[in-house]
């Protein structure tokens, strides 16, 4: 389960949140957050739901079932999903050029 521990890892860091903010934010303690970083065990079903809606990522894709990141826009208006959409495309475009 290493692509869970490190995708926790990476999706908290993103965010600018600390274990101790990470844990808060789902209820549990930050040992529980460090042990599911350092892949000493894993969250339940039920946290590893709460960990996908908290980033707004599908549960494939906190598993490495899926290296697709997804974000939820569905609250955005067309426009500001427009504006993210260019966005993406830029870094797309910056990405390849490296």
């Amino acid at each position: 389960m290493a692509y869970l521990s490190e995708n926790i890892r990476i999706l908290r860091c993103a965010r600018g949140m600390s274990q101790v903010q990470l844990a808060k934010a789902l209820g549990v303690s930050k040992q529980c957050v460090s042990n599911w970083e350092n892949d000493n065990v894993v969250p339940s079903i039920e946290m590893l739901e709460k960990i996908a809606d908290l980033f707004s990522a599908s549960t494939d894709y906190l598993l490495g079932r899926n290296s697709c990141a997804t974000l939820d826009i569905s609250a955005l208006t067309a426009e500001q999903a427009s504006h993210i959409s260019m966005i993406v495309e830029d870094f797309i475009k910056l990405n390849n050029m490296q």
